[in-house]
């Protein structure tokens, strides 16, 4: 049962810290806030790998440890009565999720992850948002750079858009202009996870089908395919399918159904990657089309990722383009400094976790722009080196 929340010794608590980007998490938090911030600890499997990583990052030798396993519901239970947040890196979700996510609607704690796998996803919707609602657990999916770029830019653009012209973008579009990091095991693991339970369950197909698979109730107008190649007149630009849409586009558009459809019922949205004009722009889209990003053979292993000098040389750069049926457009600006996938996911993962607990909104199983939206984009300027910004 829930328990208050107040008088619990945790702010925040780092569950899989032993991992690759559990221990980018603790690091950042470590660094970042010190021992003056919020109050945190490292929660895993082995305590002397706990202590192991917690020399490693430089945290003080009196850091919290705890020990938790999924294996073990009573310890997972525990870990979730001692914190007002759960900020957990362990995955894939499918497989090792649905503990961390039951000990916390049942605790009224809240709790974030880097979910890109909807099928589960929606499995959990349906399972536990009502439960979460009534014991006021906020539960936030895909608290990374899927979708959280993507779910603001929306967002912001739609807020610019009502100030500018008074309604909403009906159609946007998402567009990566440039992205420089690395992948690691657990994002191909989760594909991995993913294809095998519709591979055990089809109908479960239709989710990851419909940019509509985390709305349950409601089905929009006709969405863009996005899955080959296209020109973009007006970007001036060839545009090849991005691997993530098929995660960011749902989580975009349950924010809406959330916040009671501000973007209008109508909302068209689609993401591709953009390549550059002419011939060479046909030919890169052409190839990104028919090359596999992830689940190859040569992905890297869980707990493998990129080197410290790939996080930290990498970025991203996002163009949102709001289109009003009058023929007016809206474009706006999201560049992140380190690499997309755990440099900046890291900082965005802790920030999630920590504007949850600062929030008074109701619980519930939602997206980062439903629960926290602009508190979050606040909080994503100030500490992880993320710019949200009109461009016209």
């Amino acid at each position: 049962m829930a328990t208050d929340r107040a008088s619990r010794p945790y702010d925040i608590v780092i569950y899989g810290a032993t991992g690759y980007t559990g221990r980018l998490v603790a690091e950042y938090l470590n660094t970042h806030y010190g021992t003056s911030g919020p109050r945190w600890a490292m929660a895993g499997r082995s305590a002397d790998k706990l202590a192991e990583v917690r020399d490693l990052i430089g945290a003080p030798k009196d850091t919290p440890l705890i020990v938790a396993d999924i294996a073990d519901p009573a310890s997972i239970a525990a870990m979730a009565q001692q914190t007002k947040s759960i900020v957990t890196t362990v995955g894939p979700y499918q497989l090792y999720g649905e503990p961390v996510v039951k000990a916390c609607v049942e605790a009224g704690t809240d709790y974030a992850d880097l979910c890109g796998e909807p099928v589960w996803m929606r499995q959990m919707i349906d399972k536990y948002d009502a439960q979460a609602r009534q014991t006021g657990a906020r539960i936030c999916f895909s608290c990374g750079f899927d979708s959280i770029p993507f779910d603001l830019g929306v967002l912001m653009l739609e807020k610019e858009a009502v100030a500018r012209f008074g309604a909403p973008a009906p159609r946007v579009k998402g567009r990566v202009r440039d992205t420089k990091g690395g992948v690691s095991g657990g994002t191909a693991a989760s594909l991995k996870a993913t294809l095998a339970a519709i591979a055990k369950e089809p109908a479960l197909g239709q989710i990851m089908a419909s940019p509509f698979g985390l709305t349950p109730g409601f089905e929009g107008p006709e969405q863009p395919a996005a899955d080959v190649p296209a020109y973009d007149e007006t970007l001036g630009s060839w545009g090849a399918p991005f691997v993530m849409a098929v995660i960011n586009v749902k989580n975009v558009h349950r924010t809406n159904q959330l916040l009671g459809f501000p973007f209008g019922k109508d909302f068209v949205y689609d993401e591709m990657i953009l390549t550059g004009p002419g011939d060479q722009g046909k030919a890169v889209a052409d190839y990104i089309a028919v090359t596999p990003m992830i689940g190859t053979p040569n992905d890297p292993k869980p707990g493998e990722g990129p080197t410290k000098e790939v996080r930290d040389n990498g970025s991203y750069d996002l163009l949102f383009v709001g289109e009003m049926p009058d023929g007016r457009t809206i474009h706006y600006g999201v560049k992140g400094r380190y690499d997309p996938g755990y440099g900046s996911t890291s900082r965005m993962l802790t920030e999630t976790g920590l504007a949850l607990i600062e929030s008074d909104v109701a619980g519930g199983v939602a997206t980062p722009g439903a629960f926290v939206g602009e508190a979050l984009v606040e909080r994503l300027r100030q500490h992880a080196e993320i710019t949200f910004e009109v461009e016209n």
